[in-house]
């Protein structure tokens, strides 16, 4: 089937030869753009893209106008809680009243609470509620997803969660990669044998896992009141003899060391980092293992904000991402993300646009099919409502700007009349 976007104002982040597998430093000021400019896919591929003077006399199945408005790749989310059970507003206002997130989680609040409420739910509604969450952010314009488990913690809470996500690969067209994070947390009766919980990570949740096929990396969160280096070091290790590689949850709440280990361990991505300074700095970026900047977290938890400018500016790539979880970030939406990571973290536009396509794509490891308007990747574009230029889209925070979604060279969602 083919799909022809015509008379596009501006297609964004458009890539001439072979992909790009990242954007650092100075580099990600970058955003390669074609006005007035026609985009042709074909059976779920970019097969072609120009000038609008040069657009191809094709029988198109579908033709679409885009007069006036732009054309984006979807967004790559790297990070995200997808599948839970509950909200916890709650914990919400205990914040409001003076409770910090350490505080909550010793009450056996945040996490532990969402393994419990976890352990009460059944797949099927789990699968449900997790789909409209994903049909929410498609609508938002994602395009990929990392989903990861951690609100388990127990052999059988993990995998229904896992078994969740590998369901919902099989009812959707968006991208998604599993992460496996049973060391997202302690459980309450491990508290005075931290070691024997770990084990029952190593020696039964990780061979069940394998066997099934659940998971294509292993988060470790390392960070004062979770887990420790020497502990993230022997689950990082324990993942990948079984093929699994490491992505780490790092210095959130305080300089963990995080950072280190998961360079250490060939991490794919480290996580959080609203905590660090030059000497995490140098260490990544000695690495392949990508930072990813979760602002909406920052924004909800009323912490510091990860030093995005010192990072890029001593020639780092960074991702954005959004968390998506039911305890410090309750939505999906990119385009706030965005939105916070220029007046937050003084990201420009064409940066953040650049850490939430490009890198977040690397940061899942699809850089060759996602993440840029590149013929043979993956037809996941949206397009947008008329917008006067790129820097609109963060500065217009509380609008959603996003009116047809396309993936894999289907209209999977759209407001535009006619």
């Amino acid at each position: 089937m083919q799909l022809l976007i015509k008379n596009i104002a501006l297609l964004v982040q458009v890539e001439q030869g072979a992909p790009v597998h990242s954007l650092a430093g100075k580099n990600m000021q970058q955003l390669p753009v074609l006005e007035n400019a026609f985009l042709l896919m074909e059976n779920g591929r970019i097969t072609d893209f120009g000038p609008m003077e040069t657009c191809p006399l094709v029988q198109a199945a579908q033709v679409l106008d885009a007069t006036g408005k732009m054309v984006f790749p979807c967004w790559c989310d790297s990070h995200t809680h997808l599948v839970y059970a509950g909200s916890r507003e709650q914990e919400f206002v205990y914040r409001i009243k003076g409770m910090t997130y350490e505080e909550i989680a010793r009450q056996g609040g945040g996490i532990l609470n969402s393994a419990q409420l976890l352990q009460q739910t059944t797949e099927e509604v789990l699968f449900d509620s997790a789909m409209e969450r994903l049909a929410e952010i498609t609508r938002y314009g994602t395009g990929a997803v990392e989903i990861k488990s951690g609100y388990g913690l127990s052999l059988d809470s993990e995998l229904k969660i896992l078994r969740v996500i590998k369901e919902m690969k099989k009812h959707t067209d968006v991208e998604i990669k599993a992460t496996f994070l049973g060391a997202h947390a302690i459980p309450q009766q491990y508290k005075t044998n931290r070691q024997a919980y770990i084990s029952e990570i190593i020696q039964h949740m990780l061979p069940a896992i394998t066997r099934e096929g659940l998971a294509d990396y292993i988060d470790v969160f390392c960070d004062t009141g979770f887990y420790t280096v020497e502990e993230t070091s022997e689950i990082l290790q324990a993942g990948a003899l079984f093929g699994l590689k490491g992505k780490i949850h790092a210095n959130e709440l305080a300089v963990s060391g995080g950072v280190q280990v998961g360079v250490q361990h060939g991490a794919v991505s480290v996580d959080h980092l609203e905590q660090i300074g030059q000497q995490e700095i140098d260490c990544l970026l000695n690495s392949q293992t990508m930072p990813t900047l979760l602002p909406g977290t920052a924004f909800f938890l009323n912490i510091p904000y990860a030093p995005a400018r010192q990072m890029i500016d001593a020639g780092l790539p960074v991702c954005l991402a959004s968390d998506y979880n039911p305890g410090s970030t309750p939505s999906g939406r990119m385009a706030f993300v965005l939105s916070l990571a220029c007046l937050k973290l003084q990201m420009l536009p064409e940066e953040a646009i650049n850490a939430a396509t490009i890198n977040g794509a690397r940061a899942m490891e699809l850089q060759q099919t996602h993440g840029s308007i590149c013929r043979g990747k993956v037809a996941n574009v949206f397009i947008t409502k008329p917008m006067p230029s790129v820097a609109f889209l963060p500065y217009a925070f509380g609008s959603n700007l996003v009116e047809t979604v396309i993936l894999k060279g289907k209209v999977v969602h759209t407001t535009a009349k006619g």
